[in-house]
C-alpha cells in the first residue's frame, strides 16, 4: 500500500497505480524464459470441409508469441502441431508474477481458406480459442501439461458439433527453474478478490441512454510503500426479474476476448451459500426477505470476475499489519460515460473510451478482520454501499486517496484500468511493437511525474471540497435504495496458521498423560468390621480397666464370631436358603445431591466429604472428577481443582467438559499458553458447541487479543442464529399442526447443555434399608412409597395457594453470554462470570434483563455482599415480578441474612408459581426449616415431603421426622428418621431424634445407643442436646451413664 500499513498519512499515495522501475539489484536477476509447447488439437472442424488447413496463435498480455506452421487437419479431426514459443518473465514487469497470475495465455486455432480465382492474399477465419491458467508456476512447479478446452468462435463451425465431440487443445508449459525462490513460496501467497454483483442498486440506473461503464476498484498492498489498485469494469446492468444462476463460472479480468466461452477460468465458480454463513452485513435473519428480493426482483449490475494479484513475502507482512490497525477496507464503486468518437471528427478519446467524468462515486467498508483469524482463508457477503465521503472513509480506513476521484480526473480510466488491473485485450494488436518496451517506460516515466505532481495535492483538495458543503447527493441514493455489493477475497494460504487437530491432541496427551488405574485396596476392611460389632453390638466404647476383663471379653466376642462365620457358610452352602438382600447404599446421584446439599448450607467439610466418596466408588467416573473439582474452585483450592479436571480429561481425551474446565483451571493458575492449547482443542474437537466458542472468546479476551475475540463470539453467535433457526422453525410447524407449543422434551432437546455431562448410573436408587436395630426401623419399602404413606392425604391438602401464572412479559432473544454464565455458575468459575457478565452487558438493548440481574445478585451472594445482591434482585424484580427464581433468590438471601418472616413470604410465593424455580430442592428446605422455627409443624411435614417426592435426601427426611415427632406421630416420626439414617449415618441429629423417639417408647437399649452416637457426632445444637437430656431424667434411661 501507499505507505506501511501504520503510516496512515502517506497511504493512498498515488503512486500506486503504477509499478515501481527496475532497481540496479533488479536488473541483475536473470531473464526466464517460460516456454508454451501447442502439441496437438482434438475434434476439429472447418468452415470448407473436415480436413481444414490450420495454425495456432499463441498470445499472451496482449502480445502475440508467434504462430505454428499451418498444417492440415486428419480426418478425424485431430491434428499435429508440436510448435513451441516463449515469453520472458521479469519480475519488475512486463510479465511478472502478478501478470502470471491473472493473465492467461491464449491459443487461437485459425483455418486457412482456399484462394478463390483472382485472390491476392491468404483469407483466414478463427475457429476456437483456448486459454492455459499459468497458476501452477506460482504453486513452485516448473512444468505442466494440460489439455484444454476449444472453445468455438462465433460463427465458427465448431458451434454446431457433434453432441460427443470435444474440442481440445494439449499444451505443455515449462520453465528452466522455478519461477519463486524458496522464500517466496514459504512466504508468498495469493490473493482472489472475486467481485459477483452489486443489487438493489439507484433508479437512475436505466439501460437506456448514453452507454455507461460500471466499475469498482480497491487497493491492495506492495512489498513497498505504496498500494496496488485492483479496478474491475464493464459490469452489465440488468433489470431482474430472475435470480442469477448457482454454480456460475467467474470469468478473467480481461475485455474483448474472441470466444465467449474462454471468457470463463478453468474450474473456478461461484457457488453462493447461505445468507448466515457469510461474513459481510446483511446476514441476519432479519435481513433474508431483503436480500431475497433484491437478488431475484430488483435491479443489479453484474461482474462476476475474478482477480488474482501475487503478494510478495513483504506484501503479505504488511497486510497482516494493515489488518491490525484498520480493519476496513474501502471498495469504491461510480460509472463513467462511454464516449464514441463521431466518424470523420477527431476526438482526444478514442472509440469507446471514458471521458474520465466520474458519477455516482459510492463506497463498500469490507471488514478484513476475519482473515487474520486462524486457519481462514477466506471471506464472502454482502457489503453495503454508501456516498464516498473523504472524512468518513478517512475515518474508517485511514486512507485518502480514490482511485476514482484523485485518478479519474486526471488520466483517462481505461489507460488506468490497463495499467493498474491488466485489463487489457490479448487480441488488440497482432504483433507487439519493437519499441514496445521502450514505450511501456516512457508511459510509467509520464505517470510518475503525474503522480508526484499530486501527491501533495490529494488530500488537501479532498477535504477542501468537503469542507466546503459539497456533498455527494447521487452517491447518497446508494443509501437510498439499500445497494449492496457481493464478493469474495480468498487467499492460497492463511495468514495466521491454524494448529491442527491431530496437534493439539498432542499436546494434550503431553500434558495429561493417561494414567493406569489403581488397584482396589482390602486390607483393614475385617478390622473395621470387628471393632463396628464391638461397639454396636456389646455397646463397648470405653478402655477395659484390667486384664481379666479383656480376656472375658475376647473369648466372648470369639465365641460370637465363630458362630456368625458357621452361619454364613451354611447359607452360602445350603441350597434351600435364599440369598439375601444386600443393603444398597446411596447411589452417585445421591452423593452428588447430599454433597451440593452441603455445599449450599456451608458444610464444605461434609460436601468434600460426599464429594470424594463419589470418586472412591467409580474411579473411572468423569462427571465424579468434575464435580468435585468445580467443588475446589468454590473453596479456592486451584490446585486440587486442575488435579481433578485433568483427572477427568486423562480418562478421555475427547471429553469437551474436561478440555474445558482445564482450561479455565489453568487460567486461573496462570498457566495461559495451556490454557490456549486446552480451549483450542475443545472448540476443533466441538466446532459446533456454542459453550466452547464462548469460553475461547472470553480467554483470548483475558490476553487482550480483540481480534481473536471476535473470531471466537461471531462463530459463537452464528452458530446460537442457527440454533434459534430451527427451533422457530420447528415451533412454526407444531403451530400449523395446531399444537399449542412445542413438547418440554422437544424444547429442552434443542438447547445446548450448559452444564456438564451426566453420565449414566447402572445403580438403582437405594431404599430405605439402613437399620439402626432390628426394633428400631421396620420399613421395608422404597422412600418414595414411604413419602406416600406417611403423606396421609396432605399433599392433597388446601396449603397450597393458587397457582400464580407464569411471566408473560417478552423475554430477550437468549445471548450466547447467558448460556455460557449458566455453565461457569455451575462450576464456580467465578472470573469469568464476571467477565461474561461485562460482555452480556454490552450487548444488551434495551439495557440489563432480569437473568444480568439475577446473576449478578448470585455473585454477591457468593462473597457474601448482601446488600449488593439485593439491589441487584430488586432491578430484577422490577424488569420481571413473576420470575420465580427472583423470588427464590430473594428468599434465600432474606435466609441468609435472618430475615426469616419475609423468606417465608418469598419461598411462598415461590412454591406458588406455576412454574417451578431452577433449584426448588433448597427453597423446600429452607422454607420446612422456617416452619419448624415458627412451630407449624404440619406445614413444615408438608414441605418436606413435597422435597422427598422431588429429590429425597437424609436432611429432607430428618425434616419429616422432625415435624412428626412434634406432631407426636412417633411411628411416622421413627420411620422417616429411618430414612434418614439409611442415606447418612453420621448425621448427629437424626441420631438425636431417633434418641428421642426411643425414649418416648420405651425402648432402653436403642435409645442408649442413639444417644452415644449423638454424643460420639458432637451434635452442635445444644438446645437439642439439652431437651434429650430433660427427656432422659423424664424416663429415667437413654444415658448409658446413669
Amino acid at each position: 500500500m501507499a505507505a506501511p500499513f501504520g503510516q496512515s498519512a502517506k497511504r493512498g499515495s498515488l503512486a500506486v497505480a503504477i509499478p515501481p522501475l527496475q532497481s540496479t539489484e533488479a536488473s541483475l536477476i536473470p531473464v526466464k524464459s517460460v516456454q508454451i509447447t501447442v502439441l496437438e488439437g482434438h475434434d476439429l472442424k472447418g468452415v470448407k470441409g473436415e480436413t481444414p488447413v490450420t495454425y495456432v496463435r499463441v498470445e499472451y498480455n496482449g502480445t502475440t508469441l508467434g504462430d505454428s506452421s499451418k498444417t492440415d487437419v486428419s480426418s478425424t479431426g485431430t491434428v499435429i502441431y508440436n510448435f513451441t514459443t516463449s515469453f520472458d518473465y521479469n519480475p519488475d514487469g512486463p510479465n511478472s508474477l502478478d501478470d502470471i497470475a491473472h493473465k492467461p495465455i491464449f491459443l487461437t486455432v485459425i483455418e486457412v481458406l482456399p484462394k478463390e480465382k483472382r485472390q491476392k492474399d491468404e483469407k483466414t477465419v478463427a475457429l476456437g480459442q483456448a486459454v492455459v491458467d499459468l497458476l501452477p508456476l506460482l504453486q513452485g512447479k516448473c512444468s505442466f501439461e494440460a489439455t484444454v478446452p476449444l472453445h468455438a468462435a462465433p460463427g465458427s463451425p465448431m458451434e454446431n458439433l457433434r453432441p460427443d465431440a470435444k474440442c481440445a487443445l494439449e499444451v505443455a508449459v515449462s520453465v528452466q527453474e522455478s519461477l519463486l525462490s524458496a522464500a517466496q513460496l514459504s512466504g508468498g501467497n495469493l490473493l482472489r478478490v472475486t467481485l459477483e454483483a452489486a443489487y438493489s442498486i439507484p433508479d437512475a440506473f436505466i439501460p437506456t441512454g448514453p452507454q455507461q461503464n460500471y466499475m469498482v476498484s480497491l487497493q491492495v498492498p506492495t512489498a513497498g510503500e505504496k498500494e496496488y489498485p485492483l479496478l474491475f469494469k464493464n459490469g452489465v446492468l440488468k433489470l431482474g426479474g430472475e435470480k442469477e444462476p448457482l454454480p456460475r463460472p467467474k470469468k478473467w479480468p480481461i475485455s474483448n476476448i474472441l470466444a465467449p466461452g474462454a471468457q470463463s477460468i478453468p474450474d473456478s465458480f461461484i457457488v453462493g451459500g447461505s445468507y448466515e454463513d457469510e461474513d459481510g452485513e446483511l446476514n441476519k435473519t432479519e435481513d433474508r426477505e431483503f436480500r431475497i428480493q433484491a437478488e431475484s426482483v430488483k435491479k443489479r449490475i453484474v461482474w462476476d470476475v475474478e482477480r488474482r494479484c501475487y503478494l510478495e513475502p513483504a506484501a503479505v507482512l504488511n497486510l497482516q499489519k494493515h489488518i491490525a490497525e484498520s480493519r476496513y477496507w474501502p471498495v469504491e464503486i461510480t460509472r463513467v460515460p462511454v464516449v464514441t468518437s463521431t466518424k470523420g471528427k477527431s476526438s482526444k478519446a478514442d472509440k469507446g473510451d471514458d471521458d474520465g467524468q466520474i458519477s455516482f462515486h459510492g463506497v463498500a467498508y469490507v471488514n478484513m478482520v476475519p482473515l487474520l483469524y486462524p486457519g481462514v482463508k477466506r471471506i464472502r457477503g454482502a457489503f453495503r454501499v454508501v456516498a464516498y465521503q473523504v472524512c468518513e472513509v478517512f475515518e474508517k480506513t485511514k486512507c485518502l486517496l480514490s482511485v476514482f476521484r484523485d485518478l479519474g480526473h486526471q488520466i483517462n480510466l481505461t489507460k488506468l484500468g490497463a495499467t493498474a488491473a491488466g485489463i487489457n485485450s490479448p487480441h488488440s494488436r497482432a504483433v507487439a511493437s519493437r519499441n514496445q518496451k521502450e514505450d511501456k517506460v516512457r508511459e510509467k516515466d509520464g505517470q510518475r511525474k503525474m503522480s508526484n505532481a499530486l501527491k501533495p495535492q490529494v488530500s488537501e483538495t479532498a477535504l477542501e471540497m468537503e469542507g466546503s458543503g459539497c456533498q455527494n447527493l447521487e452517491g447518497q441514493q446508494y443509501t437510498e435504495a439499500g445497494t449492496f455489493l457481493v464478493m469474495e477475497i480468498e487467499l492460497d494460504k492463511a495468514l495466521v496458521p491454524k494448529r491442527l487437530p491431530e496437534e493439539l491432541a498432542t499436546r494434550v496427551k503431553q500434558m495429561i498423560p493417561p494414567r493406569p488405574q489403581l488397584p482396589c485396596r482390602t486390607a483393614g476392611a475385617k478390622k473395621h468390621s470387628v471393632v463396628k460389632i464391638v461397639r454396636e453390638k456389646y455397646l463397648k466404647t470405653t478402655a477395659f480397666n484390667n486384664l481379666e476383663q479383656l480376656q472375658a471379653f475376647q473369648s466372648e466376642l470369639y465365641v460370637y464370631l465363630v458362630d456368625q462365620m458357621h452361619i454364613a457358610l451354611n447359607q452360602v452352602l445350603s441350597q434351600d436358603t435364599a440369598v439375601p438382600t444386600l443393603p444398597t447404599f446411596a447411589s452417585c446421584e445421591q452423593l452428588r445431591l447430599f454433597a451440593h446439599e452441603a455445599e449450599v448450607i456451608g458444610d464444605y467439610e461434609l460436601a468434600s466429604l460426599y464429594y470424594q466418596q463419589r470418586v472412591a466408588r467409580d474411579r473411572q467416573n468423569i462427571q465424579s472428577w468434575l464435580d468435585y473439582g468445580a467443588f475446589c474452585l468454590l473453596t479456592e483450592e486451584d490446585i486440587k481443582a486442575q488435579e481433578c479436571f485433568r483427572e477427568a480429561l486423562s480418562l478421555n481425551p475427547s471429553h469437551l467438559y474436561s478440555l474445558l474446565l482445564c482450561g479455565i483451571a489453568a487460567v486461573m493458575m496462570e498457566h495461559y499458553e495451556e490454557a490456549e492449547i486446552f480451549f483450542e482443542d475443545a472448540s476443533c474437537l466441538e466446532p459446533s458447541s456454542i459453550l466452547a466458542w464462548t469460553l475461547l472468546g472470553l480467554f483470548y479476551d483475558i490476553q487482550d487479543n480483540d481480534i481473536r475475540v471476535e473470531m471466537a463470539f461471531h462463530e459463537a453467535n452464528k452458530l446460537l442464529q442457527t440454533r434459534l433457526t430451527k427451533e422457530k422453525t420447528i415451533t412454526e410447524a407444531a403451530e400449523g399442526d395446531e399444537t399449542s407449543s412445542i413438547s418440554p422434551k422437544l424444547e429442552s432437546d434443542s438447547v445446548e447443555p450448559v452444564v456438564t455431562i451426566q453420565l449414566p448410573e447402572e445403580e438403582a436408587p437405594a431404599k430405605g434399608t439402613k437399620k439402626i436395630s432390628p426394633s428400631v426401623s421396620k420399613n421395608k419399602d422404597p422412600p418414595q412409597k414411604e413419602m406416600k404413606k406417611l403423606s396421609t392425604g396432605v399433599l392433597e391438602s388446601s396449603f397450597v395457594t393458587t397457582p400464580v401464572p407464569v411471566s408473560r412479559l417478552s423475554h430477550p432473544s437468549p445471548t450466547i453470554f447467558m448460556e455460557t454464565i449458566r455453565f461457569l455458575m455451575e462450576v464456580n468459575a467465578l472470573q469469568f462470570v464476571h467477565r461474561a457478565l461485562a460482555h452480556e452487558l454490552l450487548c444488551l438493548q434495551g439495557g440489563p434483563s432480569c437473568d444480568y440481574y439475577l446473576v449478578l445478585a448470585q455473585t454477591h451472594m457468593v462473597k457474601k455482599d448482601f446488600p449488593k445482591a439485593e439491589e441487584c434482585l430488586q432491578e430484577a424484580i422490577q424488569i420481571d415480578y413473576l420470575n420465580p427464581n427472583v423470588w427464590a433468590q430473594k428468599g434465600h438471601l432474606c435466609y441468609l441474612s435472618g430475615n426469616l418472616s419475609e423468606a417465608k413470604e418469598c419461598y411462598e410465593r415461590t412454591i406458588s408459581f406455576v412454574t417451578d424455580a431452577a433449584e426448588m430442592h433448597f427453597v423446600y428446605l429452607r422454607l420446612g426449616s422456617i416452619y419448624l422455627e415458627e412451630k407449624e409443624y404440619d406445614k413444615a411435614k408438608q414441605i418436606y415431603l413435597l422435597a422427598c417426592k422431588k429429590s429425597a435426601s437424609c436432611l429432607t427426611w430428618l425434616g419429616v421426622g422432625i415435624a412428626c415427632y412434634r406432631l407426636k406421630e412417633m411411628g411416622e416420626a421413627e420411620e422417616a428418621l429411618s430414612e434418614a439414617n439409611a442415606l447418612n449415618n453420621n448425621n448427629a441429629e437424626v441420631w438425636a431424634y431417633l434418641a428421642l423417639v426411643c425414649m418416648q417408647e420405651g425402648r432402653q437399649l436403642e435409645a442408649e445407643q442413639c444417644y452415644k452416637y449423638t454424643v460420639k457426632l458432637e451434635l452442635k445444637k445444644e438446645d437439642l442436646l439439652q431437651e434429650i437430656h430433660e427427656v432422659q431424667q423424664i424416663v429415667g434411661f437413654g444415658n448409658p451413664s446413669f
